[in-house]
C-alpha cells in the first residue's frame, strides 16, 4: 500500500487509506459475528497492510466492534489510530436512534474507554446530530471530555457545512465523516469545505460499485489498470482531494487486502474526468 499519508489536527499521521470496522460485526450491524476469531485475524491483517487507522463506533454491534479491535490489537502498535464515535443507540438490527444529550455523550466516551482499552481516544467523533439537542451542547460535552485528556482530537460527522461552522465555535473539527463516493456526491460542499480548510474528509460507504452496474467506462478503465471496478473506485477518491481518508469495511480478508492495494493505484487525470463524468446523485 501506498504511504500517502494526511496529518489529523496537523500532527496525527494517518496513512490515506484506513478501515471502517463495522462490518466484523453481525448481520444487520447487530451482535457478535460468526466467526470471532476470524474477525481478529482480519484485524490484525489491517495493520500488516500498513493501514494505521481504524474506525468504529459504540453503536457496531452495539459495542462489539470496539471490544474484537481491543481483543485482537491491544496493547496497540505505535502509531495505530483507534477513531470511534458516539451519539447513537441501538434497538435492533435495522434501528438506530440519535441521543446527543451531554450526560449520554460522557457515557459513551468513558465506556468507549474501557471497551477499547485506551487512557485516550486519538480522534472522537459525534456521530450524528440530535434534533431534540442542541448541537453546542453536545459537543460542549465532547469538548469538556477533550479537556479532561480523553480524547486528542474531535470530528463530525453526518454535518453539513453550516453545521460545520457552527460546530468550529465550540470545538476544533479535526475531521468530517459524510457519505460518499463515485455516485453519491451530494456531500460535494462540504469536502469542497473541508478540503479548503485541511480538515481529513472521511466517506463512509465509499464503494458504490454495484451500483453502477455495467458501466462500459469503468470496466474498460479497470483493465486497463490491471485492477477491480472497487479499486478504481477508491482510487478516484484518493485523488480527488488530499483531505479524503476513505475507510472500506469488509468481513472478509481478501476483500480487505484488495481494498489495501487500490493505495498504489495512480489515476490519470483524464482518466479521473472520465469517471467524474458519470452521472452522480
Amino acid at each position: 500500500m501506498n504511504n500517502s499519508t494526511f496529518a489529523l489536527g496537523g500532527d496525527l499521521g494517518v496513512h490515506r487509506l484506513g478501515f471502517g470496522a463495522m462490518r466484523i460485526t453481525g448481520e444487520g450491524i447487530w451482535g457478535w459475528p460468526a466467526d470471532r476469531e476470524k474477525a481478529r485475524r482480519l484485524l490484525r491483517r489491517v495493520l500488516e497492510l500498513g493501514i494505521n487507522l481504524i474506525d468504529t463506533a459504540d453503536a457496531y454491534g452495539p459495542e462489539t466492534s470496539e471490544y474484537l479491535i481491543a481483543a485482537a490489537l491491544a496493547p496497540y502498535a505505535p502509531g495505530l489510530v483507534i477513531a470511534t464515535k458516539g451519539g447513537l443507540t441501538r434497538g435492533g438490527p435495522s434501528d438506530w436512534q440519535t441521543d446527543g444529550r451531554p450526560e449520554h455523550l460522557r457515557r459513551a466516551v468513558e465506556n468507549s474507554l474501557r471497551r477499547l482499552e485506551l487512557e485516550r481516544i486519538e480522534l472522537y467523533q459525534f456521530h450524528a446530530i440530535d434534533d431534540d439537542v442542541p448541537l453546542e451542547e453536545s459537543l460542549g460535552a465532547i469538548a469538556l471530555m477533550q479537556q479532561q485528556g480523553k480524547i486528542r482530537h474531535v470530528g463530525v460527522s453526518n454535518f453539513t457545512v453550516a453545521e460545520i461552522e457552527r460546530a468550529r465555535k465550540v470545538v476544533d473539527v479535526v475531521s468530517v465523516q459524510n457519505r460518499y463516493n463515485l455516485i453519491t456526491r451530494k456531500h460535494e460542499p462540504v469536502l469542497d469545505y473541508c478540503t479548503a480548510h485541511n480538515i481529513g474528509f472521511i466517506p463512509w460507504y465509499p464503494l458504490a460499485v454495484g451500483s453502477l452496474g455495467d458501466d462500459e467506462r469503468l470496466i474498460e478503465m479497470a483493465a486497463r489498470y490491471e485492477a477491480t471496478a472497487s479499486q478504481i473506485a477508491l482510487a478516484w477518491l484518493l485523488h480527488r482531494s488530499p483531505v479524503m481518508l476513505p475507510i472500506p469495511g469488509t468481513s472478509s480478508i481478501a476483500h480487505l487486502e484488495e481494498n489495501a492495494a487500490a493505495g498504489d493505484i495512480r489515476l490519470e487525470q483524464g482518466d479521473f474526468e472520465m469517471l467524474s463524468a458519470i452521472d452522480a446523485f
